[in-house]
């Protein structure tokens, strides 16, 4: 059993940055592909990032790249994601997630085996 807990959202102005962390329990993190999802009002939770279990491969969707970063800390059980150049339509809660697969990084909301409770984010315009 794995639990994930976010935090670091909140109210930005478009064009500002925001750091989303996402803490895990469990002594097999490293195993885990981490991603995050988000969920804008009325619409399907949407893939956004992830990292492999040695952090060497990342995936992102075309809509963050260039301004999202995703990170990981084995030692500290911890995902981040760091979010820059944030535009109004970031606006939804973010999930964080685990994917028990190894070695392969997925983007269907279905792989994924543990999820958090969530994390507003809110851009202004």
């Amino acid at each position: 059993q794995v639990q994930l807990v976010e935090s670091g959202g909140g109210l930005v102005q478009a064009g500002g940055s925001l750091r989303l962390s996402c803490a895990a329990s469990g002594r097999t993190f490293s195993r885990y592909v981490m991603g995050w999802f988000r969920q804008a009002p009325g619409k399907e939770r949407e893939f956004v990032s992830a990292i492999s279990g040695n952090g060497g491969m990342t995936h992102y969707a075309d809509a963050v790249k260039g301004r999202f970063t995703i990170s990981r800390d084995n030692a500290k059980n911890t995902v981040t994601l760091q979010m820059n150049s944030l535009k109004p339509e970031d606006t939804a809660v973010y999930y964080c997630a685990a994917d028990l697969i190894f070695g392969v990084i997925r983007t269907r909301t279905d792989a994924y085996i543990y999820w958090g409770q969530g994390t507003q984010v809110t851009v202004s315009s």
